[in-house]
């Protein structure tokens, strides 16, 4: 394993960095466009629910084999390839005429943007020092949240102006910029050479995902990621507004106001994750122990929210901010996972867990929709629907928490 000089180690993040930025642009614009996609296209709330999901269903459905693939081919050939599929997706989106047209072209978009996070931590786990690699995660996560800021308000203010077909059409083109950097950029990437066999014993079989999904401290953070990362992404893109308001009494737009500031405030602590992490690393102060300490704090606003319910409005986006924004302590298990594993395996590794993560984003999501409409159904009033739904979740991350500190760890 060779580590980069410090000037390309700068150059190699910089490129994958604008990729995972373009990334989460595309993933979070559909809700800024919602109102004229609903308008121009005839769409109702069904729709543009499995228009949000058509994106994530692309998405999961690459991530073992893509694991695979990074393992054996690397970064710079299997992101740029993918990113490919995302560029037509993009053209698709600003061509389409139906909705059946938008939902296909959102399925590519997630194939093709599938590989913008696991790629660079696959590549960092062998390029970077191991005391870097929790910064380099945070600072990735940083730009993705940037993204999701450009794909708020920067939107908003283009639309007018060229209307959202171009909007798509100008991704594509950034996107097709993104690929030639990484082509130009990106190291040369050869496998681990394997052992041969001693004489007369067959060849061993390749490495597949059995001894990862059988790993004691993969499984010990199996739940962590299901429902506290997969949580944190669920209730920042999707029950964050509905929260402020239904719950809150907030108008629409002070509720995109207040999600435009989530995301700030989770910018920033991307950031400072990325600051003091190396220092932890000095001190002897892991991912464990952060996860250990970290996560209780996160507990505190969310049972604030489930409690206090519509009592206090003005603290909803203040509450929900500092969930999102101490929550993400459980993104350094994802670096964790990489390093628990030799480099051969750290793609598969890191996608199973990023597998593990959005399956827990689809059901948390769809599963505290289900749950609110089951609880009105039985005569619960929409405020307290949402606080049992909010609670429910609360004990579902509270007791994958637990599991964490009990869990045999080799």
């Amino acid at each position: 394993m060779k580590l980069l000089p410090r000037r390309k180690a700068i150059a190699v993040f910089a490129v994958l960095a604008l990729a995972y930025f373009l990334s989460a642009l595309i993933r979070a614009i559909t809700a800024t466009l919602a109102p004229t996609l609903v308008q121009e296209l005839s769409l109702n709330a069904a729709d543009l629910g499995l228009l949000a999901g058509a994106y994530f269903l692309g998405f999961s459905l690459t991530q073992l084999p893509l694991g695979a693939w990074l393992d054996r081919m690397g970064p710079k050939r299997v992101e740029s390839t993918f990113l490919l599929a995302a560029l037509a997706g993009c053209v698709a989106f600003s061509l389409a005429g139906s909705f059946a047209g938008l939902m296909l072209a959102r399925v590519l978009c997630g194939v093709g943007l599938s590989a913008c996070l696991m790629a660079p931590l696959t590549g960092y786990r062998r390029w970077y020092a191991p005391a870097t690699l929790m910064r380099a995660n945070s600072w990735m996560l940083m730009l993705g949240a940037l993204g999701t800021v450009a794909s708020t308000l920067p939107v908003q203010w283009l639309l007018p102006l060229t209307g959202w077909r171009p909007i798509f059409l100008m991704l594509a083109a950034a996107l097709a910029l993104s690929v030639l950097l990484i082509v130009w950029q990106l190291p040369s990437w050869a496998a681990p050479a394997s052992t041969p066999p001693a004489p007369g014993l067959p060849a061993a079989a390749p490495p597949g995902y059995g001894e990862i999904w059988r790993h004691a401290y993969f499984q010990s953070l199996v739940p962590l990621g299901f429902f506290g990362y997969g949580g944190l992404i669920a209730i920042q893109t999707l029950w964050a507004a509905p929260w402020m308001v239904r719950v809150a009494g907030f108008s629409p737009a002070q509720a995109t106001s207040g999600l435009f500031w989530i995301s700030i405030a989770m910018l920033l602590v991307y950031w400072l994750w990325g600051m003091v992490t190396p220092w932890f690393a000095r001190k002897g102060v892991g991912a464990n122990r952060l996860l250990q300490l970290g996560v209780p704090l996160s507990f505190l606003p969310l049972l604030g929210l489930a409690a206090s319910g519509a009592a206090w409005p003005a603290a909803a986006p203040w509450a929900l901010g500092l969930f999102c924004a101490l929550a993400t302590v459980c993104t350094g298990a994802q670096p964790a996972v990489g390093m628990a594993f030799r480099a051969a395996l750290a793609g598969r590794a890191l996608s199973a867990y990023n597998l593990v993560v959005f399956c827990g984003v689809f059901a948390i999501q769809w599963g505290m929709g289900l749950v609110i409409d089951a609880l009105r159904a039985h005569g619960w009033s929409e405020v307290v629907a949402y606080q049992g739904a909010l609670s429910l979740y609360a004990l579902c991350y509270l007791l994958s928490y637990l599991y964490f500190l009990l869990a045999k760890k080799p």
